[in-house]
């Protein structure tokens, strides 16, 4: 896996700069500043260069929003590639702070390195202009304002508050300022309301109302007796507006329109950098009455105060509002538009024993289909499901379109229905209900209050819901961890079919940038042609006793490897998984230290003798890694230097006349000085924990930091080092033949390394081979050149995930 320039969060710190060197400045000590903040920022100070603040300083919340026009003016020497901007709350413990990131520290937050709970020392700041207008309820009170240039950044685990936790945040009072500051807004531009951190179609904040405003209450009470006479149908407002002369639909509608909503679109923000709008969003919700269906588009600030009030199957009254042409519509059609001025639409929603059953639209209609159904219906149909979920997994991120800005969240789901032995896999995104996405537990039962409770799919599957038992669904139930769906193609014959013929081959090096551009929890595909120069077998937990194969030919090659981690710079040749190599010709880590002395025998299959090698087995306390099965094929130097402090052997001479005459497939045991990290939490797929669904849930989610304490279904993993046959750099894949992320195939298959690697699993119909035996067949793969398929997905700070999900070997 990748390692990226920033190191571990032990004792080393995170260098966070955008400015040149700064000295610490001696501002004037007033006892009106109590706090460190008021030692180095002065309010009639005048700074010649920034201030750095002298004392630790800890974040306590990060919040992201989007430039406009004006933005660029707070920032005249910073670059500003990007539309985000992030402003972050700071503490001592005394008081807290609101400072907007230089914008070159973006992609510290983009990459989950500087985050809430994060330790900042020697913060360097600077003053700045703010957005807000003196009247407004979260601007200084007495116009102070300043930007974060750069800080060290020591912190724990992703998710641990550290320091914070000693703290009461919200009684701190704020710096500069003796009342409270109301609700925060974005400092550097004229926006409203924050974004979620990691997508733009959620809604965060506590400007996103559950209840309607109170002044459109009492105005729809005044006009309840009205509806009768003013009310019209969708389609005498299609009819007016399409036909030409608008009639009832031109202009300003003040007629009351009575529909069902159907369908309710997620959040879309539409906030660009040259577009000055304080709340640019827009939701769409599909309505319908008894002539027709209709869009009713909700914009800007109603979205605020509505969008988390209503839901399908709610009847709406509408009023005030302007009938338009359907956006990208592939015929003429109209759509309603609800806005906040011009003039102030008003919305209400009718009881279902409204006084008026005519105007009642008619209920929501459902399309079920049960798993085996669903294997007959054509691509992009629209449908419904219902089913036992079984699996939730981890959420994720793609760029839309691609190649696109934007990335869009996601996670899988797993649901069972009983009618077939297919799930039902689900890939949900973003959707109208993010509140609802932290609550998808396995043994999900709230249908009581549902309208669909009464149809017949439905019925039949709760039929067979109440047949199963709960501990075996419990038993079964998964959660988090490496997931694939659907399964790759497992030749490369259908690969190339699947790519169309373009796989998109990468050299290393373009892989290593790649891997470095991602974001936090973002998922890619990359495809390299390589060949497997070490196999290393591993136990989470044991990972300092482990069996390995290694290619001595391909060892010999001195090029640049990355893995997960390293703590080098990114000019340095880092690798890319936990995992450390075994040392080549070149490493300057060959020579052993604090070794003691055992005897570990030599394989049986060594040949003619039954001479013991003797190898130390005791290494350094705090890892102690043992490499057994080490191939003794080509007779590379290599192994016999790096062990020549530890080998006891009292005739030399007599094992050198051993090893030339001996069997080219003979394995030998013996300790590496190799330096080795843990397989991360969140690859491994978790069993559910119905106690702790809720900690869980969290755990697992953006943000979110696993523990030990929950119990995953897979301990063994493999690490095979992949040499691209472009350049020669070497990366370290995570390659797991006992995930269950796959379907089993349908027809059995030999477990060679071959067939293992092509369907990138063992055979389900065979027992699986033991760990020494696949390690011992690794000869196999010595000078195979291979089409490697790697899913990489960035885990946090300098963490990045590879997993090799197939690799095709390249026949001539």
């Amino acid at each position: 896996m990748h390692r990226i320039v920033f190191v571990l969060a032990a004792c080393p710190t995170w260098r966070l700069q955008t400015a040149s060197s700064t000295e610490p400045c001696a501002a004037p000590d007033r006892t009106r500043w109590k706090s460190s903040f008021g030692h180095q920022m002065q309010p009639d100070w005048t700074w010649s260069s920034p201030a750095v603040c002298r004392e630790v300083l800890y974040v306590v919340e990060l919040q992201r929003y989007s430039r406009d026009q004006g933005s660029s003016v707070y920032f005249p020497q910073a670059v500003l590639n990007g539309d985000d901007l992030y402003d972050a709350t700071l503490t001592d413990g005394h008081c807290r702070l609101r400072v907007t990131l230089d914008p070159g520290l973006n992609p510290l937050v983009e990459r989950y390195v500087l985050r809430s709970g994060s330790t900042l020392c020697g913060a360097a700041f600077a003053p700045a202009m703010t957005a807000q207008l003196p009247a407004c309820p979260t601007a200084p009170a007495d116009g102070d304002s300043y930007k974060l240039l750069s800080a060290e950044v020591s912190d724990g685990a992703p998710g641990e508050d550290g320091g914070l936790r000693s703290f009461n945040v919200d009684s701190l009072s704020w710096f500069g300022s003796s009342g409270s500051a109301g609700a925060l807004v974005p400092l550097r531009a004229n926006r409203s309301v924050f974004l979620p951190l990691w997508n733009n179609v959620d809604y965060s904040g506590e400007a996103w109302r559950e209840a309607p405003p109170a002044e459109e209450e009492e105005e729809e009470e005044e006009e309840e007796d009205r509806v009768q006479r003013h009310a019209v149908t969708v389609s005498e407002l299609r009819d007016s507006f399409l036909i030409g002369r608008r009639g009832v639909a031109r202009g300003v509608v003040h007629h009351q329109l009575i529909v069902r909503i159907i369908n309710k679109s997620h959040l879309m923000y539409y906030g660009r950098r040259d577009l000055n709008c304080e709340c640019p969003y827009k939701a769409v919700l599909e309505v319908c009455d008894r002539t027709g269906s209709v869009c009713v588009v909700l914009w800007n600030s109603v979205c605020l105060g509505w969008y988390r009030r209503l839901k399908p199957g709610d009847i709406l009254n509408l009023r005030r509002y302007r009938v338009k042409g359907r956006f990208q519509a592939q015929l003429d059609d109209i759509e309603i538009s609800v806005n906040s001025r011009n003039p102030a639409a008003l919305i209400s929603v009718l009881p279902e024993s409204s006084p008026f059953p005519q105007h009642i639209p008619p209920a929501a209609f459902y399309r079920f289909c049960n798993s085996k159904e669903l294997l007959d219906r054509p691509h992009g149909v629209v449908c419904d499901v219902i089913g036992l979920l079984t699996f939730s997994g981890r959420p994720e991120r793609i760029r839309n379109d691609g190649r696109g800005a934007e990335l869009l969240e996601y996670h899988w789901l797993r649901l069972e229905d009983g009618s077939s032995n297919q799930p039902i896999m689900v890939k949900l995104f973003s959707t109208s209900q993010p509140d609802a996405h932290h609550k998808l537990h396995p043994r999900m039962r709230h249908h009581s209050e549902m309208s669909y409770r009464k149809l017949r799919p439905v019925r039949q599957f709760l039929q067979w819901l109440r047949s199963q038992d709960d501990q075996e669904v419990l038993r079964r139930a998964l959660i988090g961890g490496f997931f694939i769906y659907p399964s790759p193609p497992v030749s490369l014959e259908l690969y190339m079919k699947d790519r169309r013929g373009v796989p998109g081959f990468l050299r290393g090096a373009e892989l290593q940038r790649e891997l470095e551009r991602l974001r936090y929890r973002e998922r890619q595909t990359f495809c390299i042609q390589a060949a497997v120069t070490m196999v290393m077998y591993s136990r989470r937990g044991e990972e300092k006793h482990c069996l390995c194969w290694t290619d001595r030919a391909s060892s010999l090659c001195s090029s640049p490897c990355f893995r997960n981690s390293s703590p080098f710079p990114s000019s340095t040749p880092v690798t890319t998984r936990s995992a450390r190599s075994p040392p080549s010709s070149s490493s300057p880590s060959l020579s052993p230290t604090s070794l003691g002395s055992t005897s570990t025998p030599a394989d049986p299959r060594s040949g003619r003798k039954s001479r013991k090698r003797r190898f130390t087995e005791t290494l350094p306390r705090k890892r102690r890694p043992f490499v057994t099965l080490q191939s003794e094929q080509n007779k590379s130097v290599i192994l016999f230097e790096a062990s020549m402090e530890f080998l006891e052997s009292p005739n030399a001479d007599e094992d050198k006349e051993e090893d030339e005459d001996g069997d080219t497939s003979s394995f030998l045991t013996g300790p590496l000085p190799l330096e080795q990290s843990d397989i991360t939490l969140e690859t491994l797929p978790l069993r559910y924990d119905h106690a702790h669904k809720e900690e869980q849930a969290v755990a697992i989610a953006m943000g979110g930091a696993l523990t030990g304490r929950f119990d995953s279904v897979l301990d063994e993993y493999y690490t095979l080092r992949l040499r691209a046959l472009s350049d020669g750099v070497l990366v370290d894949a995570l390659f797991l033949p006992l995930s269950c992320s796959s379907p089993p195939p349908l027809l059995p298959y030999a477990n060679t390394w071959t067939s293992i690697l092509c369907h990138g699993a063992f055979c389900p119909h065979t027992p699986p081979p033991s760990p020494a035996d696949l390690i011992g067949m690794a000869t196999q793969l010595a000078n195979q050149r291979l089409v490697c398929v790697l899913e990489a997905c960035h885990l946090g700070g300098a963490t990045t995930e590879i997993v090799l999900s197939r690799a095709f070997p390249l026949n001539h």
